[in-house]
């Protein structure tokens, strides 16, 4: 199959071209080199701080064995883990490999414009799917991925312009892609491992062309980087993409990138931080930063052995959306779809509980502001956004408490200024001063059905300090 081209330029010489420096005859300089120092000095585009809240989607033929965890392959080919060597020995053929699986990724029942629906009645404002993870089954017909591809394996069809359609045609979401840089047992990356990386057969023939193919062919405004493989950044040409990626990809004026670009780069280079799967600092940092987590306690992929309290209720994932958002941080709530395309009633309804609350709270959560405070010295599980500009601060607290009143520790009050209000409530709420600093605020008397929302509200405070 002839490698993609570009109007006058051949995808190799393309990929040649983004090795220099941007200094070549005829071509505009550059506005990013690509050095770390440069890349990283790049303002994050506004949308993606604005946003707070987005939906992650792990999907691929891992979710055909849909037991333990997306690393199935690893655990029971490399680890040879017990339990998934059993599940194997007690559930397949002897001679059954992990490729017997593509066949079995049958997507049939895959629906984009209903995942878009739920995705949307959510209240997220971004969703990442991955395109390709460790086990290199991408879901488009990658034409540097012979065979081992949706199109031509499995479902048959370009899985990600479906979705990438629906979620552009029916929500308001930005669509972005995750990628896995590494592939497990792919014959090139495994040569240039044991050369200790000197040579770069994997990411000149495969990685870069599938890189620039995506990017390209779908337009990700969130570019999710991960599986370094214990490469340096160099083996990937991480920054010579990059700067590729700001200067004069389709996307260069809206798309960000998060900080998994090889070895050592991990919450240190690249656009926002994750530092960590599942990072929750519970403080602020001085640089954007993405909490990625799951429904799943144990797993990315979707899971068929997973219990009923295998999941978190949807009181901890409010909680983790107010503590990351307090924080500077986003929220990236992952799912796994089944391997025949479903959304399990499980994770459905967690997206669609999150929705209801944000309906009600998103103003306190949508386009907001760090607060001089985090959380209360006071009242535990209380946690502060604001916006400046309106002069808003909004106390979101997790526990109704028994007495009828909250206590703020926090805030600098003024009588006759500060006004106090319980968001979906909307009446102004009396409020008395604390004898040192702080206030005490007066909750509505509300039935269990009159409650705005079931699980953490919010208080708009008005001209307070």
């Amino acid at each position: 199959m002839p490698a993609p081209e570009r109007p006058g330029l051949a995808l190799p010489l393309l990929l040649g071209l983004s090795l220099l420096p941007a200094q070549c005859p005829g071509r505009r300089a550059a506005r990013f080199d690509p050095t770390w120092q440069s890349l990283d000095a790049r303002q994050l585009p506004a949308w993606f701080d604005e946003a707070k809240f987005g939906i992650f989607i792990h999907w691929g033929v891992f979710s055909v064995p849909s037991f333990g965890s997306e690393w199935f392959w690893w655990y029971w080919q490399k680890e040879k883990k017990k339990t998934f060597v059993d599940f194997m020995k007690n559930n397949y053929p002897p001679d059954f490999k992990y490729e017997d699986f593509g066949p079995l990724f049958t997507a049939k029942f895959f629906n984009a414009n209903q995942w878009a629906d739920i995705f949307q009645a959510s209240g997220a404002k971004y969703v990442v799917l991955t395109s390709k993870h460790h086990e290199g089954f991408t879901l488009w017909g990658s034409e540097h991925s012979w065979n081992w591809n949706a199109v031509d394996e499995g479902p048959k069809r370009d899985v990600i312009k479906e979705l990438e359609v629906a979620i552009r045609s029916r929500t308001d979401l930005r669509f972005g892609l995750y990628y896995s840089l590494f592939e497990w047992f792919h014959p090139l990356f495994l040569d240039d491992e044991s050369s200790s990386f000197k040579k770069r057969q994997f990411p000149v023939s495969k990685m870069l062309p599938e890189l620039y193919e995506l990017v390209n062919r779908y337009r990700p405004e969130v570019l999710w980087a991960d599986g370094d493989g214990g490469a340096p950044d160099c083996y990937w040409n991480s920054t010579g993409f990059l700067a590729w990626l700001y200067n004069e990809s389709p996307v260069r004026a809206t798309v960000v990138t998060n900080d998994r670009w090889g070895a050592g780069s991990i919450c240190k280079h690249g656009g926002y931080y994750t530092c960590s799967d599942r990072y929750n600092p519970g403080h602020l940092l001085p640089h954007k930063w993405e909490n990625c987590m799951t429904i799943d306690k144990f797993s990315w992929g979707y899971r068929r052995n997973a219990g009923i309290r295998d999941y978190l209720p949807i009181e901890e994932l409010v909680k983790q959306l107010v503590e990351t958002v307090s924080c500077g941080g986003n929220l990236l709530m992952n799912i796994g779809p089944t391997q025949d395309g479903t959304i399990s009633p499980i994770f459905e309804e967690r997206l669609r509980q999150m929705g209801t609350w944000l309906k009600v709270n998103g103003e306190a959560i949508y386009e907001t502001n760090t607060w001089r405070s985090q959380n209360d010295t006071v009242t535990p599980d209380v946690w502060y956004t604001s916006k400046p500009k309106k002069k808003l601060v909004y106390a979101m607290f997790l526990k109704w408490p028994t007495s009828g009143q909250l206590f703020l520790g926090q805030p600098a009050a003024t009588i006759g200024s500060t006004e106090v209000k319980l968001l979906g409530h909307g009446q102004p709420l009396k409020w008395t001063p604390l004898e040192k600093s702080g206030l005490a605020v007066d909750l509505p008397h509300l039935t269990f059905q009159q409650l705005p929302c079931r699980w953490g509200w919010a208080l708009a405070l008005a001209n307070v300090i």
